[in-house]
């Protein structure tokens, strides 16, 4: 099978090192994973998401569709706003997790998962009705992603605009940045401050250059899929395919704060996650850190005594906390801080104990 490519792949195609990610030959580390993962929580790092798709939503049914199609309430939205979501079945499973933009009362920006991009729009179309077309725009666009305490100053220096003023989750449009015009959005997925450019795919390498150049006095690293992996799990951000999937609710993956299930608007799997949010779901998502040696890693099973409970949806050694730490989707029961459970760790029970989430938080 041949791997797609992003517009960036060319800048980085001999110093990264890539590997096939749902399809793409994405980078997945330029130096190490640790030392990117450093760079972004204490200074700042820069990657190539441009593998994500980017579907534009218009008409005067705009917003009825997304109402019913999505669990948090876009009512709210006002004009160069982002809003978390998710995209549920009828039985509260999830389809996916994604960021959409109001650019205006007729006219949304959905950033959807890579691996999902055909299947979101198809069980898009199987629910539209009225006046509102559909725009698959993931080919002309690349996202680039700036995170990091630094990532404000180092684009200051290369934009005229004041970027202090795009405030986390809103965004601007047509904003210069080493003068290419970009969607310069105050959001990311590393738990830290920062940016995602979106850019005509033929500015990408020009705009990365420029960004990569301006960051050198701030210590700034391009980084890759495996730092990324690392900050978003510390910072308990979910990953669509371990922390999400249809047969996990938004509810039991701890996202519920993107489930309105009080909005006006009736929502596809309202009924199953408006239960789960007043009786409380069946599964819970929870953290552990490994008290035996061994790191619990995607897809282990956890017991508790004889009893498996659930099973490890992401792990690894956290590189901030220097532990062997993990996110478990278990009973409820068991989901008490300080209970300790097993995880089977290559056919070996390992002690762990619940502990607080999220790993990190930024001060």
């Amino acid at each position: 099978m041949t791997l797609k490519r992003t517009p960036l792949f060319t800048t980085y195609e001999k110093t990264a090192k890539t590997v096939d990610f749902g399809g793409w030959e994405m980078p997945v580390s330029f130096s190490s994973i640790k030392e990117e993962h450093h760079a972004v929580r204490e200074h700042a790092g820069m990657f190539d998401v441009s593998h994500m798709g980017e579907l534009r939503v218009e008409g005067p049914d705009a917003l009825s569709n997304l109402q019913k199609l999505l669990t948090n309430d876009l009512s709210k939205l006002v004009d160069n706003q982002a809003q978390y979501n998710a995209m549920c079945t009828e039985e509260g499973g999830t389809v996916d997790d994604l960021i959409v933009y109001r650019c205006s009362s007729t006219s949304y920006l959905l950033v959807l998962n890579a691996a999902n991009i055909e299947s979101d729009i198809a069980w898009i179309e199987q629910h539209l009705v009225g006046d509102i077309q559909l725009t698959n725009e993931s080919t002309e666009t690349a996202l680039i992603a700036v995170q990091g305490p630094q990532a404000l100053p180092i684009l200051q220096t290369i934009s005229e605009t004041s970027l202090e003023d795009i405030r986390p989750f809103r965004f601007k449009e047509n904003v210069s940045i080493g003068s290419i015009p970009v969607f310069a959005s105050r959001t990311g997925y590393t738990g830290e401050d920062g940016f995602e450019l979106y850019v005509e795919a033929s500015n990408a390498a020009k705009l990365w250059e420029a960004i990569l150049e301006a960051g050198r006095p701030f210590h700034l690293l391009p980084c890759g899929l495996g730092a990324r992996d690392t900050l978003r799990f510390e910072a308990k951000l979910a990953l669509y395919g371990q922390e999400l999937t249809r047969e996990i609710t938004p509810i039991e993956a701890g996202i519920g704060f993107a489930v309105k299930t009080d909005k006006e608007s009736a929502f596809i799997g309202q009924e199953v996650l408006k239960k789960q949010k007043e009786e409380g779901a069946p599964r819970k998502l929870v953290g552990i850190e490994m008290i035996g040696r061994g790191i619990p890693r995607s897809g282990y099973a956890v017991f508790h005594g004889d009893e498996k409970i659930g099973f490890v949806t992401t792990g690894t050694q956290s590189p901030t906390l220097k532990k062997n730490v993990g996110l478990i989707l278990i009973d409820k029961a068991f989901s008490a801080l300080g209970t300790e459970l097993e995880v089977d760790i290559r056919g070996k029970r390992v002690l762990a104990k619940v502990v607080k989430t999220p790993f990190y938080k930024r001060a």
